[in-house]
Order: structure tokens, then sequence, then C-alpha cells
């Protein structure tokens, strides 16, 4: 079980207040959807929680551990964000090797069945640099959930893709879901994060304005 604990959080940048006064309990097994205008704060909130960023203010704890002083980077995590890094002549299955090289924690045959999972072929010798904007995509979602990690950040998961790579998205995020991962998106499309979310939190000028719980059937 993962839990997230955000106390009156802030963050300035080059003077310029991002966040002030976010305060967010999280728990595994539940889908968090940010919701928010461009510049609302969603990203930098999540690369707080990822780790990438310190707040300048408050604190956020993970499992009871102070990020930033106990630990550096959450144990177990995936992170989608904008232009996710890979290797222009690698081929999608040869980046997600490279990857999961560092932990170890999967083999050749979970790393095509990611593949598979996202829509793309894992035996493709198609070289990342002649992917497609949907293909990337759906490439930097196959490496945030490969894994199975304990918490799954995606910022703009449906960027880019078409109706079947929306539904495939969707699909991806029940499997998390089910496994009982911690979930956090963000969204465009209001209605996908409503159709995914348990909660939901609206974001303006960097501040927590709304936070709503839907109900579900399941």
């Amino acid at each position: 079980m993962t839990h997230i604990e955000i106390q009156n959080v802030g963050k300035m940048i080059h003077g310029s207040t991002v966040l002030k006064g976010i305060n967010v309990s999280m728990h595994s097994g539940k889908i968090y959807g940010l919701q928010g205008i461009n510049g609302s704060g969603k990203t930098m909130l999540m690369r707080l929680i990822s780790g990438l960023i310190r707040p300048t203010e408050g604190k956020i704890e993970i499992d009871g551990k102070l990020l930033g002083k106990d630990i550096t980077f959450p144990a177990s995590i995936g992170l989608l964000l904008e232009n996710p890094a890979f290797l222009d002549s690698y081929s999608g299955f040869q980046n997600l090797k490279m990857l999961s090289s560092i932990q170890q924690r999967i083999d050749d045959s979970q790393i095509k069945d990611t593949l598979v999972s996202v829509g793309l072929d894992p035996d493709s010798k198609k070289k990342y640099r002649k992917y497609s904007l949907g293909m990337k995509q759906r490439l930097g979602i196959a490496a945030a959930v490969m894994e199975n990690p304990g918490i799954v950040i995606l910022d703009e998961p449906t960027n880019s893709l078409d109706t079947s790579g929306v539904k495939l998205v969707k699909a991806i995020l029940n499997m998390q879901k089910k496994r009982n991962a911690l979930v956090v998106i963000s969204c465009h499309d209001l209605s996908i994060l409503q159709e995914m979310s348990d909660e939901i939190f609206l974001l303006e000028a960097g501040r927590i304005v709304n936070h709503m719980v839907l109900e579900k059937d399941n």
C-alpha cells in the first residue's frame, strides 16, 4: 500500500508563485485527476511528487518518508512527462530494454507484453526517430508502466493519440488501478478525466480551488 501526503506545499520559481498551499492525501488503488488550464500548476505538482524538484515550502511524505530528506525519489514510480527522452537510433523494444536494465525487474517477454498493451509491435525494427507523435506517446506510456510501479504519474497521456489510442490508455489506467497502484493523471479532456478518476483536483493559478470525489459503480 502506497500513501502520499502533501502538506502545505508551495513552489516559487524566479520570484513567481507556481504552487501555493497544496494539501492532498492520496492512496493506493485510486486514480487522481488533475484538472486546470496550462500554467495552473498540474505538471509542477507532478514533478514535486516524483522528486524531480523540491518544494519551496511544505513537505511531501511517501509512506511516511520525507521526500528530499529520508528519500531522494519515490522507491517505485513510473513517470510520463512531456517529451520523454528516448534514443533516436533504437527501436521501441531496444529503448525499453535499456531502461529496464537499470532496475532489472522485468524480462524481455514482459517488455513485449507492455508494448502490445499500448498498441506497438514489439518486433518492429523501426527506429524511434521515425515514430509518429502518437507512437512516441504510446512508448512513453509503456515506459511508465512496464515495471508495475507503486506510483504511476501520467501527464496528458492522451495527447497525440487517436480514438483507439485513447481506448488503450483507459484500459491501461484501469489495469493500474486493478493492481492497486496509486495513479495521478492530467488531461485536457474533462470527460476522460471524470470517467477515469476517483477524485479530481481543480487547480487555478497554483492553488487547488475544488476537490471532487466521484462515485464509481465498481
